[in-house]
C-alpha cells in the first residue's frame, strides 16, 4: 500500500472535503428553505389554507403517485404540467383579468401592450411582494387573489376529479379519471400545488429573487434568470476546460507512464477454481435480472405509448387498471431492482475468489435468504404501489405501504427499511469474505477500495430513510439526491471501475500495479465532482446562491473523466485479444464497451447540456431530462448489470457457448432501440420544448396546448415507437439467452475440458 501512499492520501482529502461540502452547506437548505406559513388568510383573518392543508395536500399528492403525474418545482414525469409552473401562470392570468376589467373594461387579452405592460408591472409587484408575517406565521392575501386561487382550484378539482368536460385534458396529460376521487383530498392538494407556486412567485425576505431562484420561467410576474444563475454557468465552464485539461494531464501521467503489459495466463485463471455452492445459486438471480429487465422494458413501452393515447394502449383503456402513473413508476423501480440485483450477484460471485476459492460458512444460505428477501421487496412493493394509485389504500397507510411519491424513491417506508437491510445483509455477506483476504499480508489497494465501492452502495441507501411523509420538500429533495446522485454518479461508478479491475488482475490479463493506479485515479475524478455535484439538482428547490455556486462547478467536474472513456472501451476491447481463452467473454467486454460509449455521450454530453444553472432553468421539466436519464441509467448502469450477468453466466456454466445471433441481435437491438429513443423522440422534443420555454415560459412548453399547436411532437412520440419495439426485442432476445445459458446442462466431463 506504500506505493500508492499519495494518491490514497489525495482520495483520502478529496472525500473529507466534498462530504464536508455536501454537509457543510446542506444547513443552507435547512435554513433557507421556503416557509410554510401557519396560514394564507385574507384581509379579514380568514383562513383560506392552512399548514395542516399544505401537509394534508402532500400526502394526497404523494398518493396518486406523487412525482410520476406531472411535476411540482420541476422535479417529476414529463406528460402532465408542471403544476407549480401551471398554476403561477392561471392565477397570474385570473389576477390580470380582474384587474383589466377593472381599469378598462375588457379582458387582459384583448388589451393594447401598452396597457399589458402597466399591469404586466403591477402583477409583478402583487405577487413578488413577500406579505410572510414572521411573527404569527401568516400570509396575508388580497381580495382579488383569492378570486383567482379559488378559480384556479375549481379548475383543478375538475381536473383530478372526474368532470366530463376535461376527459379530453385528462387524455392529453395521460391522467386516468378521477385521479383523485376524495373531493376535501383535491383541496388539500390544491392547498399544496399553491403554496409551491407561491414560493416560486414570491421573493426571499430583503432581496428581489423568489425563494426558488426566479424559476419558473414566467415573464409575465418578472421571474427571469437572476445574475448569480449567469454567472455561475460561465464559470462551470471554464470550470469543465479547465477540468478536462487538467486530467488528461494527470492520466498520461500516471497510467501511460507506468502502465505495465502483462503475459496472459495460458488457462482461464479463474476457471480452474472449483465453483463453491453460493456461486452455483446465483443463477436465480441472473433471472431476475432477465426477467425484470424485460419487464421494465414492456412497461416503457407502454408508458411511452401513453404520451400519444393518453388512457389506452391501441384501443384498449389500459388505463382503467394501469394508469400511465404506475406504469412509469413500475418502469422506474424495476431498473432500480434489476440493476441493483445484477451489481449484487457480481459482487456475491467475487466474494469465494477473494476468499480463497471457497465460501464463508453458510454463505449459500445467506444468499438464498437475500435472493428471498429481495423477490418479497419487489412484489409487496409494487402490489402497494397499485394499491395506492388504485384509490384502495387508507391515506394513513400510502406513505407506509404504498407510494412515496418521490421518483426513483417511490416504494412505501416498510419496503424501503426492508431493501435497507437487504443491502445490509448483501454487505455483510460481501464482507465476511473480503475480511481474511485484506488480513492477509501483501498490498491490498485494490481490494480496499473494492470494499469500500461496495459498502457505500450498501450504506448510502439509508438517507432514503431520513425524510419523512411531512418533510419540507426542500429538505426531502436535499436527502433524495443523497441516494439518486451520489449512487448513480459516485458509487456506482467507483464499484463498477473496481470491479472491473479486480476481475481483469484476477484473470491475469492487466497487471495488479495497473489495475490499482486506475481504480485509484477513477475513484479520486468520480467523487471530487459527484459527491458536492449533488447540488446541481437543487438550483431551485427553494435553496440559495452558494447552493447554485457549488452544485455547478463541482458538477461540472463529473464530465472531466468521461472523456477518457474512449481509451478505456479500447483498454476493454483490446483484453479479449490477450489470450484464446478469452473468447467466452467477448459479449460481457462488448457490454462494457456500451458502457463506455454511453457514459460518454449519456452522462457526458447529455448530462452537462442540463448542467449549468442558465440551461436547467429553461430546461428543467423537459424531455431534455428523461433524454439525459435513459442514456446514462440505462447506457451506463444497465449495460454494466447485463455485462456482469452476463460474466457471471460464463463462470457458473463452464462449457456454455453464448448464441452469437442471438447476443449480436440483443446487443444491437439494445443500442440501437436506445439510440431511436434519444435522437427520434427525447432529444428533439426536448429541444422543441426548450425552444417554448426560453420564448414564451415552462407552463406553455408543458402544456396541452402547445403540443395540440405543435403536431411535429405527436409525430415524434409516435416515431419513438420504432426504437421502443427493437429495444424490447433486444431485452426478449437477452432474456432468451439468459434462460437458455441457466438450462444448459453440463456433465463433469465437459466442465473437466473446459
Amino acid at each position: 500500500m506504500k506505493q500508492y501512499k499519495r494518491l490514497w492520501v489525495i482520495l483520502a482529502i478529496i472525500m473529507i472535503g466534498s462530504f464536508t461540502l455536501l454537509g457543510y452547506f446542506g444547513k443552507e437548505v435547512y435554513n433557507e428553505r421556503p416557509p410554510i406559513p401557519t396560514a394564507f388568510v385574507d384581509q379579514h383573518g380568514k383562513v383560506i389554507y392552512s399548514e395542516a392543508d399544505i401537509y394534508a395536500g402532500q400526502s394526497a399528492w404523494q398518493g396518486i403517485g406523487g412525482m410520476s403525474v406531472g411535476s411540482v418545482w420541476g422535479h417529476g414525469a414529463y406528460q402532465a404540467p408542471d403544476w407549480t409552473a401551471d398554476w403561477i401562470h392561471r392565477e397570474v392570468l385570473g389576477w390580470l383579468d380582474q384587474q383589466a376589467q377593472r381599469q378598462f373594461g375588457k379582458p387582459y387579452a384583448e388589451l393594447a401592450e401598452r396597457d399589458k405592460a402597466t399591469l404586466n408591472y403591477d402583477s409583478k409587484v402583487a405577487f413578488r411582494t413577500n406579505t410572510y408575517n414572521p411573527e404569527n406565521g401568516q400570509v396575508t392575501l388580497s381580495d382579488d387573489r383569492i378570486r383567482s386561487i379559488q378559480a384556479v382550484a375549481a379548475y383543478y378539482d375538475k381536473l383530478f376529479g372526474d368532470d366530463p368536460s376535461m376527459h379530453t385534458l385528462r387524455e392529453k396529460y395521460a391522467m386516468k379519471e378521477n385521479t383523485l376521487a376524495d373531493p376535501e383530498a383535491r383541496r388539500q392538494m390544491n392547498a399544496f400545488y399553491f403554496w409551491s407556486a407561491w414560493a416560486a412567485s414570491t421573493n426571499r425576505p430583503g432581496t428581489d429573487v423568489t425563494y426558488t431562484n426566479n424559476w419558473p420561467h414566467e415573464p409575465l410576474i418578472g421571474n427571469e434568470p437572476t445574475p448569480e444563475n449567469v454567472i455561475w454557468s460561465i464559470a462551470s465552464v471554464v470550470m469543465l476546460i479547465f477540468g478536462v485539461g487538467f486530467i488528461i494531464w494527470v492520466w498520461a501521467f500516471f497510467t501511460h507512464q507506468q502502465h505495465i503489459e502483462v503475459e496472459a495466463p495460458a488457462a482461464d485463471p479463474l476457471s480452474l477454481v472449483k465453483l463453491t455452492p453460493s456461486q452455483k445459486s446465483l443463477g436465480k438471480y441472473l433471472l431476475v435480472v432477465a426477467a425484470l429487465f424485460l419487464v421494465q422494458a414492456l412497461l416503457g413501452g407502454a408508458t411511452a405509448h401513453y404520451t400519444v393515447e393518453g388512457q389506452e394502449f391501441y384501443g384498449i383503456p389500459l388505463a382503467d387498471w394501469l394508469p400511465y402513473s404506475l406504469t412509469r413508476t413500475w418502469h422506474i423501480q424495476a431498473s432500480i431492482f434489476w440493476i441493483a440485483t445484477g451489481f449484487l450477484a457480481a459482487g456475491l460471485f467475487l466474494v469465494p475468489i477473494i476468499n480463497g476459492g471457497k465460501d464463508p460458512k453458510f454463505q449459500k444460505l445467506g444468499v438464498d435468504v437475500l435472493f428471498w428477501a429481495l423477490i418479497a421487496v419487489v412484489l409487496c412493493s409494487f402490489a402497494g404501489q397499485f394499491i395506492a394509485v388504485k384509490g384502495w389504500m387508507a391515506s394513513s397507510l400510502n406513505w407506509w405501504f404504498g407510494h412515496q411519491g418521490y421518483e426513483f424513491v417511490e416504494i412505501g417506508r416498510v419496503w424501503q427499511i426492508a431493501l435497507f437491510i437487504g443491502l445490509v445483509l448483501w454487505l455483510y455477506l460481501m464482507l465476511r469474505g473480503i475480511w481474511a483476504a485484506l488480513r492477509a499480508p501483501g498490498d491490498k489497494s485494490l481490494l480496499i477500495l473494492f470494499t469500500m465501492g461496495a459498502a457505500a452502495i450498501g450504506i448510502f441507501y439509508a438517507p432514503a430513510l431520513v425524510y419523512g411523509e411531512h418533510t419540507h420538500i426542500s429538505i426531502m429533495e436535499y436527502w433524495r439526491w443523497w441516494v439518486v446522485h451520489l449512487w448513480v454518479e459516485g458509487f456506482f461508478e467507483v464499484f463498477a471501475t473496481c470491479s472491473v479491475g479486480f476481475i481483469f488482475y484476477n484473470l491475469g490479463v492487466v497487471s495488479k500495479h495497473t489495475a490499482t493506479t486506475a481504480s485509484l485515479l477513477a475513484a479520486m475524478m468520480f467523487m471530487i465532482g459527484g459527491i458536492p455535484g449533488t447540488f446541481h439538482h437543487l438550483y431551485f428547490s427553494g435553496t440559495t446562491t452558494p447552493i447554485t455556486a457549488i452544485g455547478a462547478m463541482f458538477s461540472a467536474l463529473e464530465v472531466v473523466p468521461l472523456v477518457l472513456l474512449g481509451y478505456d472501451a479500447f483498454e476493454n476491447w483490446t483484453v479479449q485479444h490477450k489470450a484464446i481463452w478469452m473468447k467466452p467473454m467477448r459479449w460481457p467486454l462488448m457490454f462494457f464497451i456500451a458502457v463506455s460509449f454511453w457514459n460518454m455521450l449519456g452522462a457526458g454530453v447529455f448530462g452537462f447540456l442540463i448542467n449549468p444553472p442558465i440551461s436547467l432553468y429553461y430546461l428543467q421539466g423537459l424531455n431534455t431530462t428523461p433524454n439525459h436519464g435513459h442514456a446514462a441509467l440505462f447506457g451506463v448502469y444497465g449495460f454494466l448489470a447485463l455485462g456482469f450477468s452476463l460474466m457471471v453466466l460464463r463462470y457458473i456454466r463452464p462449457t456454455l457457448k453464448l448464441n452469437n445471433r442471438l447476443m449480436g441481435i440483443s446487443f444491437v437491438a439494445l443500442n440501437l432501440g436506445l439510440a431511436l429513443m434519444l435522437f427520434t423522440s427525447l432529444l428533439p422534443v426536448g429541444i422543441i420544448q426548450a425552444n417554448a420555454s426560453i420564448s414564451v415560459g415552462l407552463w406553455w412548453a408543458r402544456s396541452a396546448e402547445f403540443v395540440e399547436q405543435t403536431p411535429i411532437i405527436h409525430t415524434l412520440r409516435w416515431v419513438r415507437t420504432i426504437g421502443d419495439v427493437i429495444f424490447i426485442c433486444g431485452a426478449a432476445a437477452y432474456g432468451l439467452q439468459m434462460v437458455l445459458g441457466l438450462m444448459h446442462k453440463e456433465t463433469g466431463a465437459e466442465v473437466e475440458k473446459a
